[in-house]
């Protein structure tokens, strides 16, 4: 069964069962934890935090992911890739346990003729969380096993959190034994509480069931935390490996070797003239090819071009790792135009972006090639001065520093390292540099905990979402006066009925002119005046939940308290200002990519009063001339004096018009699109000008990365 209809019967199962398909996000969503999405729950964390309604009790996804948390080790074994497709059904307070165990288990047992997946039940164990005597209970009514056939695993297994305070719960795994050939036998009555390493290949983990039903209070590690108490709703989260799930019904030894990645490894053998399978070291450099050439494809279709930090340097490492491990394989020549076309071919019949956006991504692919082949000449000089020295001194070892600088300076990878210091005879302190490079990932891992705590608190704000029962009405595209009523209030220790003099506080109307910032726009400014007398100067506007607009305000006079009716006013000046910045910041996107070509994609912008900032992407500098072309562009536009116009249509009639979406934005079914005449088209929810003549002269200031 190929990979696409294991895709396909999975959604379809569900879909059957009510639940609401849900198309894959986008890999980079506005998550201060996550540099990618990782998780087929991840685009539904506001509904399980309660920071967002969800808009329906059931839904089913395939969604893409990447984790990177040990990219060396990528390749030495074959459970694991960068990228990944993880298939999941989802229940916000509607069918708990038992309907997560029976609509999986019917699927994977089910018939291959009669749309399931056809494993044998034989082979098949349940693990459930050891205190759990319910699960436990419900998977032997429901699969007919007996007790001794139902692992019982402990907190480190069986145990889910989001690793901080928040909801949490017991899960259950389904589990696959492929046979002695994986691991030696076992006696399930006596495993737990944890999986011991050597049946991790023979027990084969395809699908966790998450109960979400605690409240945790403190997360200390994985097994060691505090129940505060029972979630008001109960929610069920689930995810089932899509490539595990492939190579079983492929009857493929593993991941890399199922119909969507081998290929490439296919492809990489004519290339280098190796078989894979005939050296266990030339395998793990096909495999590392195989997962990074993928992974890398799908990160640049997202958005995500290679720098020196964050998303980028993850995407630089990922690229150079599949080229060096072509050079390990003894292939010299440009590996990525031979290789990445034969992922998009694959992937490509499920993500249609691969072929449409395919000169893009293949030229910020191939320009990052190029680059890293340009440092390796410049790593060697620098290599070869290195070693120069060890020899002179009479060593024969390069220290770990400056091996750790050879890395993290010029992107020189350990294993290469190692190669060329053995062909000079030395050896290098392999020791030293892993000890340089544990320590900058323990400074990681500390920045991501410490961020870890930077989650809002919501429950405020669906306090008083949840009174409204509907959406903040946003005015202010037609009006920047408005009537209103004051819905809510939110202090530092949330919801209060009233605020003095002097006090900052956030306030929430039933309907506002005021824009939230959002899509690079900065917020309104303004005032808001009460029918008791009291004014509120406006001094930010944010959406910290779906569908909730907050004004967060100063108290100049009077008392502030709900169920007054207000007034609220908009800085006129300031608005028009930002509104022209907004439009001027789309002409010089169009403009860019009419002299660089569709590469130029838009990364982010800030649009301010006179001035904006536009992020863009790019395989290098931008020539003086061509940002003088550029410059001479938008200023004949604004000559010319077009219309700027929007209107709302549907995802798929905004992109047949040549509407340009932004990476990593979240757009619903209906969206707005904001034109400059019939020449610069982008989906768009701020405010603009009404006409490129009111935006007076476009200088650009200069160009940086």
């Amino acid at each position: 069964m190929d990979t696409a209809e294991i895709r396909r019967r999975f959604v379809a199962h569900f879909e059957s069962h009510g639940h609401s398909p849900v198309p894959s996000a986008s890999l980079l969503l506005d998550d201060p934890n996550l540099l990618f999405v990782n998780a087929g729950m991840v685009p539904f964390k506001p509904y399980f935090l309660g920071q967002e309604t969800p808009p329906y009790l059931r839904a089913t996804s395939v969604q893409k992911c990447v984790r990177t948390p040990d990219i060396e080790d990528v390749g030495k074994t074959t459970r694991h890739g960068t990228f990944f497709e993880m298939c999941g059904n989802f229940s916000f307070g509607d069918y708990f346990k038992e309907g997560a165990i029976e609509l999986a288990w019917s699927l994977v047992t089910k018939p291959v003729a009669d749309g399931g997946f056809g494993l044998e039940p034989e082979r098949l164990y349940p693990s459930v969380y050891a205190d759990d005597a319910e699960a436990l209970e419900i998977w032997k009514s429901v699969t007919g096993l007996p007790d001794e056939r139902i692992l019982r695993l402990g907190k480190k297994e069986n145990y889910w959190s989001m690793g901080v305070p928040g909801p949490g719960g017991p899960c259950s795994e389904i589990l696959y034994d492929r046979g002695p050939a994986y691991g030696p036998d076992f006696d399930p009555a006596a495993l737990g509480p944890d999986m011991p390493v050597e049946l991790e290949d023979r027990l084969l983990e395809i699908w966790n069931l998450v109960f979400m039903q605690d409240e945790l209070s403190a997360v200390r590690s994985k097994s060691d935390f505090d129940i505060a108490g029972s979630l008001p709703k109960k929610n069920i989260d689930t995810g089932m490996g899509l490539e595990r799930v492939a190579f079983l019904l492929q009857g493929k030894d593993n991941m890399y070797e199922i119909d969507v990645m081998f290929p490439v490894i296919e492809k990489a053998m004519e290339l280098t003239g190796r078989r894979y399978g005939a050296s266990a070291e030339d395998d793990v450099r096909f495999r590392v090819v195989a997962d990074h050439v993928r992974s890398s494809m799908m990160l640049i279709a997202d958005g995500v071009t290679p720098g020196n930090e964050g998303r980028g340097y993850v995407l630089r490492r990922l690229l150079r790792r599949a080229v060096r491990s072509m050079r390990l394989l003894g292939y010299e020549d440009p590996a990525l135009p031979e290789l990445m076309p034969v992922s998009r071919d694959r992937m490509g019949e499920t993500y249609g972006e691969l072929l449409r956006d395919w000169a893009r991504i293949s030229t910020v692919a191939y320009a990052e090639e190029q680059a890293f082949r340009q440092t390796l000449r410049a790593g060697t000089t620098i290599f070869d001065q290195a070693t120069s020295e060890v020899v002179r001194s009479g060593g024969t070892e390069l220290p770990g520093a400056q091996a750790f600088a050879l890395h993290d300076t010029y992107g020189f990878p350990i294993d290469l390292t190692l190669e060329m210091a053995a062909e000079h005879g030395l050896t290098v302190d392999e020791a030293g540099f892993r000890r340089l490079m544990d320590e900058q990932r323990q400074r990681a891992k500390q920045d991501a905990k410490a961020k870890k705590g930077q989650h809002r608190d919501a429950r405020a704000y669906r306090e008083i979402a949840d009174a409204m029962g509907r959406a903040v009405e946003f005015t202010g595209y037609d009006t920047v006066v408005d009537e209103a009523s004051v819905r809510g209030i939110v202090a530092a220790g949330g919801v209060v009925p009233s605020a003095g003099p002097g006090e900052e506080v956030e306030v929430v109307l039933d309907r506002t002119p005021f824009y939230a910032e959002g899509g690079g726009q900065l917020a309104d400014q303004g005032f808001i005046e009460l029918d008791n007398g009291t004014r509120l100067e406006v001094r930010d506007v944010q959406s910290p939940v779906s569908g909730l607009v907050v004004h967060r305000v100063m108290v100049l006079d009077g008392e502030l308290t709900t169920g007054l009716s207000a007034q609220a006013l908009v800085d006129v000046e300031r608005r028009r200002s930002i509104s022209r910045s907004h439009t001027a910041t789309h002409m010089v996107h169009k403009a860019f990519r009419e002299a660089l070509g569709e590469t130029a994609t838009q990364a982010g912008s800030e649009n301010s009063p006179g001035r904006f900032r536009f992020d863009f992407s790019a395989t290098g500098a931008v020539p003086a001339s061509v940002m003088a072309d550029v410059e001479a562009r938008v200023n004949d536009v604004v000559l010319e004096d077009l219309s700027v116009h929007a209107e709302v249509m549907s995802q798929r009639e905004a992109v047949a018009s040549g509407a340009m979406a932004l990476f990593g934005e979240k757009y619903g079914d209906r969206v707005r699109v904001v034109s400059v005449g019939d020449w610069a088209r982008e989906l768009c929810g701020g405010t603009h000008a009404g006409s490129s003549g009111k935006l007076g002269v476009i200088k650009l200031l200069g160009e940086s990365s």
